[in-house]
């Protein structure tokens, strides 16, 4: 099987928001194009230079794109909606990553957009019933794991709580951010309880926003005179669904397997990561993930990130954007953004959340599937 390292070069060159905020009038239209012209902008070019798009919404029904993207120009590119639940923008990046790669164009926009609309999840319509689909909603499941993990590790509910006081922290210096407000561990730990150990500060809100890269090949970036020290090469892109794992939790074990694949793509490994965007849409999946990750052994993530482990300036910066839990989770944005947030680290622009010297990205995703999806991304001039 091939992989991106089998093909040519492939970079980001342009990225946009628009920020991440409570439900409201502003149509999805306005939110998707201030992304797409911010990331235009940022590359320096125009919107006949793009080639191909994919957008990448949940939430937001058919024709997404066309509605969207005929008001930057009828140019007659190709695009494709893409919906894959909370990972659609990691996969509208892959997708237009990959295009590039492999050839087929040279300027590709992969962007995702979604409002805070009703929930139409799919499997529910299968007409197979689960012997737990009344029992066990999403908060629950991670307030049992959160239990689990206090449970095996010893880890106490005010360090899985300071999860969220650190991405908190992080969010309030994050201008697109949906909460940009230092919490302290008291106001995170502090009522209304959504689950077991789990606050609702400990819990991402679902809002709206949008999300956009531009994505070239060193052909594209000479013909438009893209400078190389602004580029940020994707070196891996993995994809993994559902699969046996046995007794264990499926999300990390997931996350375990694609995260492999990523490193064995790129040739990397966990020490040479600079950066980490993840999936924290509950505090306690920070501390799992890292762990499979293999940013440190199993059951010591609360411990690590306690000392500081995990902290902008710290051994590796998790989450500087302030992660799902403050950044936010509109759904079809948001696994693009992580790919902007680690862009804007690797180029040194993210001011003061600024992680010293980062050179190397990873971003992590998963979606109602179950399905995942990590890419690695290195500054081109590192």
């Amino acid at each position: 099987m091939k992989t991106l390292s089998d093909l040519r070069p492939t970079y980001v060159v342009g990225i946009g928001l628009h920020p991440y905020q409570n439900r409201s009038d502003t149509t999805y239209v306005t939110l998707g194009l201030r992304a797409v012209r911010e990331a235009l902008d940022d590359a320096g070019i125009a919107w006949p230079a793009v080639e191909s798009a994919y957008v990448g919404s949940a939430l937001l029904g058919m024709a997404v794109g066309a509605g969207m993207l005929r008001y930057l120009g009828a140019t007659g590119i190709p695009f494709a909606q893409v919906e894959n639940a909370s990972a659609s923008g990691s996969t509208s990046f892959r997708q237009a990553v990959h295009e590039v790669a492999a050839g087929f164009a040279d300027v590709s926009l992969a962007m995702g957009v979604d409002k805070a609309e009703p929930w139409r999840v799919a499997p529910a319509k299968a007409g197979i019933a689960s012997l737990a689909d009344r029992l066990s909603a999403p908060f629950t499941h991670f307030a049992m794991l959160t239990q689990k993990y206090m449970t095996d590790s010893g880890a106490t509910p005010e360090q899985v709580a300071k999860v969220a006081v650190k991405n908190h922290r992080n969010g309030a210096f994050n201008p697109y951010a949906q909460r940009q407000k230092v919490r302290t561990l008291e106001e995170v730990m502090a009522p209304p309880v959504i689950s077991g150990a789990l606050t609702r500060l400990q819990c991402t809100p679902v809002g709206e926003g949008a999300a956009a890269v531009i994505v070239m090949s060193e052909e594209g970036m000479k013909r438009h005179g893209i400078p190389m020290r602004r580029a940020v090469q994707v070196l891996a892109s993995a994809s993994r669904s559902e699969q046996p794992f046995g007794r264990e939790n499926g999300d990390s074990s997931l996350t375990k397997a694609t995260t492999e694949q990523a490193y064995e793509q790129s040739g990397l490994g966990p020490k040479d990561i600079d950066i980490v965007e993840l999936h924290d849409a509950f505090s306690i999946e920070e501390l799992l993930y890292l762990e499979v990750m293999g940013f440190c052994r199993e059951g010591e993530a609360a411990a690590e990130l306690e000392m500081g482990s995990f902290d902008i300036g710290g051994r590796v910066a998790v989450s500087p954007s302030g992660g799902l839990i403050a950044m936010g989770h509109p759904l079809g944005p948001t696994g693009t953004g992580q790919v902007v947030e680690v862009v804007r680290q690797l180029r040194g622009e993210a001011g003061q959340r600024q992680h010293p010297n980062a050179r190397v990205g990873l971003t992590h995703m998963v979606g109602i599937g179950p399905v995942c999806l990590v890419h690695i991304l290195r500054a081109a001039t590192a």
